[in-house]
């Protein structure tokens, strides 16, 4: 009798060491994709079941209760997160187990670029394949209210920058996240400013940097182009910034700026009205709002293009007229100051 029950224990040892020796050589194992990615979703609720058939539906070539048996053994029952995944050849169960149960979603990334409009981020947005497009058909009005800032007009009120997601994320949590980016680098900005600015609060130096951001994409004169801009500013001098013109235009602009709209009364027309203009007209980089608040100390009220992406600058109008005439193209309108 005892040497029977010695050998059914040794038995049963065996066929459990054989079974975790099997179960081991299943968890290691590459498994086959048809492709050498595979991307699948696990739908929100959804148990460990009945998340092993949507892999299986995806294209994973698992058998179901293997799959279910080494996840209840490394505790994923309970513990299965809904999302966008990608798998690559491989992978093996044991990796996707644990991918699932820690939440590795795929990434994508979507970049806002500094000088857009908030048009062209939602562009952006709606074009991306890897957002859940909640924005579409929204008003502006609308967004703005969902991201917990009712009245607030969108136009520069979000960070440029790249954003990194989980695939099957919301445009709206994206644009919320470059709306906080946004906050938190002005008014770390503004809390840092030179004390003589002629800017009231954060939001109108939101305003001047987005002029600035669109009148050059040269480092080194941002802080200038902001010193001639504060320095008129003081001088109850207009701003003559042709951007806000070309803004207050829409879709009336044909890439020609013409006598006639510099004279068109807009909101947006710094030719016509004095101080900055309603509200930003691009989404500045963190360079332009730096420049803003810390502006070169300069006695220049003038600048114009030179043609390679820098700017002249001068004190008086004669020195700018003879700028112009040295480095503008015959019968082409200076993008200056005048």
């Amino acid at each position: 009798m005892l040497l029977r029950l010695k050998l059914l224990i040794l038995a049963i040892s065996a066929a459990a060491l054989g079974f975790c020796g099997w179960l081991f050589w299943f968890a290691l194992s590459p498994i086959e994709l048809a492709s050498p990615t595979v991307d699948f979703s696990i739908r929100p609720g959804s148990t460990l079941r009945s998340a092993t058939r949507q892999l299986i539906d995806a294209g994973l070539p698992l058998p179901e209760w293997k799959f279910v048996l080494l996840a209840r053994a490394n505790g994923a029952s309970a513990a299965v997160k809904a999302g966008s995944y990608q798998v690559s050849e491989g992978v093996t169960p044991l990796i996707l187990i644990r991918k699932i149960m820690r939440g590795e979603y795929a990434q994508a990334e979507v970049l806002f670029l500094e000088g857009w409009t908030f048009r062209q981020m939602r562009e952006a947005l709606e074009g991306h394949p890897d957002l859940k497009h909640d924005t579409a058909g929204l008003a502006e009005a609308e967004i703005m209210a969902r991201l917990g800032d009712p009245g607030i007009i969108p136009e520069g009120m979000f960070f440029p920058d790249t954003y990194v997601f989980a695939k099957g994320s919301s445009d709206l949590a994206v644009l919320a996240r470059a709306r906080r980016a946004m906050k938190g680098q002005l008014d770390a900005a503004w809390a840092k400013r030179d004390p003589d600015l002629p800017i009231a609060d954060p939001y109108e130096a939101l305003i001047l940097a987005s002029i600035v951001e669109k009148e050059t994409g040269k480092a080194d004169d941002r802080a200038m182009i902001a010193g001639v801009f504060a320095n008129r500013l003081r001088r109850k001098m207009k701003l003559q910034t042709d951007p806000s013109v070309i803004y207050g235009m829409g879709e009336q602009f044909d890439g020609n700026l013409r006598k006639r709209d510099l004279v068109r009364d807009t909101p947006f027309n710094t030719y016509t009205r004095l101080g900055l203009p309603p509200h930003p007209i691009a989404m500045p980089g963190l360079a332009s709002i730096a420049a803003v608040v810390h502006p070169a100390k300069t006695d220049a009220l003038y600048f114009v293009s030179r043609g390679d992406g820098t700017s002249e600058f001068s004190r008086t109008l004669v020195e700018h007229n003879r700028a112009v005439a040295k480095y503008q193209m015959p019968g082409a309108r200076r993008r200056a100051n005048r």
